[in-house]
């Protein structure tokens, strides 16, 4: 019988869409010369490629600031751009390489007006 749970278990993992996307995202993003958002390390310059899931203006201390969701797959980190209301190209669903170096804000790893290349 537990065989029969753990073989369903596997089915529904592999048939969720969730994981599916998060699988497809790290087959995508998958290269060495990157490093992958969960595996990034804090306060070291790290170069990270990922597609945007959110982007949003939402205002710092009185200062504008665009903010997004990047995820590749194995995590998802915050990206601000201060003193931006928008950028062109910058939407939900854009694959973006971005570089900086990742800090912690509110439990939240985040990372502050990085460099960007907007992918194809």
């Amino acid at each position: 019988m537990t065989e029969r749970n753990r073989l369903r278990r596997s089915i529904s993992r592999w048939a969720s869409s969730t994981d599916q996307h998060a699988r497809d995202l790290r087959k995508t993003y998958a290269d060495d010369g990157l490093n992958r958002i969960g595996e990034a390390p804090d306060r070291e310059r790290v170069r990270l490629r990922g597609t945007l899931r959110t982007v949003t203006l939402r205002p710092r201390g009185g200062v504008p600031a665009l903010e997004a969701e990047l995820d590749d797959g194995t995590g998802a980190i915050t990206v601000v751009w201060l003193g931006r209301r928008r950028i062109s190209g910058i939407a939900p669903g854009r694959s973006l390489e971005i570089q900086g170096r990742i800090g912690q804000h509110d439990g939240q790893r985040i990372m502050y007006n990085p460099r960007y290349e907007l992918m194809p």
